[in-house]
């Protein structure tokens, strides 16, 4: 483990906890309220505040897993989550608000990650590398994790399978039939078929990652 590799641990531990996950999970309160729905308002997750979004359990994982890769030799890329956001269905207006709602979080960490892309091209012209060598490298480390971490995030929450964004949106669109029929396979398989994805998620994310953050940062950064 390299000092490198500890600093980019901690800046995505930090990123995440701090920045990536608050704004996800207000995305989502913020979405459900403007389509009728202010139960996240009622218990303050319209907000930025970390500590309103931190789950003990997802941050502990986070953290754990990010640490004991980085002493296992691999990245500092961990699993974990946010304090989930509550939303009733059955108070959203419009035919598409429910997959609205869960695709405001992936869609706010696709511009969280077009505003670290900025910082990233600037300090590029400047002569930075994302490296802990000076303050202005550091600088460019961070706007790196933060790129890496918010499509990482865009990318794995759109996956269709419950409790994903992304599965949200798959039965938002399927006939009411053929919805109540993959809910129910989610309902019966969805937690195995996510282990499996957190098990894979470094194959399944990588082909996407790369090439979309090669671009954000309009050099190959990732290879």
């Amino acid at each position: 483990m390299t000092s490198e590799n500890l600093a980019a641990g901690i800046i995505w531990i930090a990123l995440f906890l701090l920045i990536s996950g608050p704004v996800h999970e207000c995305a989502h309160a913020f979405a459900a309220w403007k389509l009728g729905d202010g139960t996240a308002k009622l218990f303050g997750r319209i907000s930025l505040d970390p500590v309103r979004h931190f789950d003990p359990l997802g941050g502990g994982l986070l953290i754990a897993s990010v640490l004991l890769g980085l002493v296992s030799g691999g990245t500092g890329i961990g699993f974990g989550w946010a304090k989930p956001t509550p939303v009733n269905p059955y108070n959203l207006r419009g035919r598409h608000a429910e997959s609205i709602v869960a695709a405001a979080g992936p869609v706010s960490n696709l511009a969280l990650a077009a505003v670290f892309a900025v910082g990233f091209r600037l300090l590029w012209a400047q002569g930075f590398l994302p490296e802990n060598t000076s303050v202005g490298n550091m600088v460019q480390l961070v706007c790196l994790e933060g790129m890496e971490l918010n499509i990482v995030l865009l990318i794995f929450n759109l996956i269709p399978i419950a409790p994903l964004d992304g599965s949200h949106v798959l039965l938002d669109f399927l006939s009411p039939r053929t919805a109540n029929e993959v809910r129910g396979f989610m309902n019966q398989y969805g937690m195995m078929l996510l282990i499996v994805v957190v098990l894979f998620a470094s194959r399944i994310i990588s082909p996407l990652l790369v090439p979309m953050v090669n671009f954000l940062a309009g050099v190959p950064i990732l290879i």
